[in-house]
C-alpha cells in the first residue's frame, strides 16, 4: 500500500483538511465531549486530551500495523475562522475499496461542511489511491448522515439488522457503496 502526500493538507472552498495529528488533540477535544455527536455511534467522547493525543499519534503512523490498510484522517477547519468543524476519516484497503467516515461538531451541522469535505475526499480516494468503491456505514436511525452520504451519490446497498448493541438499544446499519466514476462507465 502507498501513500499519496499524507502530510498534504487538502483544500475546498470553505475548509483546510489538515491530516491529523497529535497535535490537533488539544483544540478537537472540547468539541468531540459534546453527546450530540455519539447518539448513533457505539462510541463515548474521548476521556482526556492526552487519550485523544495517544489515539492520533497511533493513527499518525497513516497505516495499519500490518501495513494492510492506509489510514487517512484530517481535521477540518474553516479558513476564514480558523475553527475546527469536524473530523474526516478513509481507510484504503489493499483490494482498491475504501471505507469512508465522519464526525462534525453540532455547533456546524446543517452548513454543508461535511458534504463539502467529503466531496474532497472521494476526489482523493478516486483519482490520487485509484480506488473502485468506497463503503460508508450509517445507523438507520441517522437521517442527516443518510441524507448526506445519499447526496453524494452513495446507493444503499444492505441492511444489517441488529448490528451492535450500544447505549441501551440495539442499532441497525445500512451500508451504502459509491462507485468510481470509471467503474460506472
Amino acid at each position: 500500500m502507498y501513500l499519496v502526500q499524507p502530510e498534504a493538507i487538502l483544500e475546498t472552498a470553505r475548509l483546510l483538511l489538515e491530516p491529523l495529528h497529535p497535535s490537533h488533540a488539544l483544540a478537537l477535544y472540547e468539541p468531540l465531549q459534546s453527546h450530540a455527536i455519539y447518539e448513533f455511534l457505539p462510541e463515548d467522547p474521548p476521556t482526556s486530551s492526552e487519550a485523544l493525543a495517544t489515539r492520533y499519534q497511533r493513527l499518525s503512523s497513516r497505516r495499519s500495523p500490518n501495513g494492510e490498510e492506509v489510514w487517512l484522517n484530517w481535521a477540518m477547519r474553516q479558513r476564514r475562522e480558523d475553527v475546527y468543524v469536524g473530523i474526516l476519516q478513509a481507510t484504503v484497503y489493499t483490494d482498491a475499496t475504501a471505507y469512508l467516515a465522519y464526525i462534525l461538531f453540532p455547533a456546524f451541522w446543517r452548513q454543508g461542511y461535511a458534504r463539502e469535505g467529503c466531496s474532497r475526499i472521494l476526489e482523493l480516494l478516486f483519482k490520487d489511491y485509484q480506488v473502485h468503491i468506497i463503503v460508508a456505514e450509517i445507523d438507520t436511525r441517522n437521517v442527516a448522515s443518510i441524507k448526506l452520504i445519499e447526496s453524494l451519490g452513495f446507493q444503499r446497498v444492505a441492511t444489517k439488522l441488529n448490528a451492535v448493541f450500544f447505549k441501551g438499544s440495539t442499532s441497525h446499519e445500512y451500508r451504502y457503496k459509491l462507485l468510481s466514476p470509471h467503474e460506472a462507465v
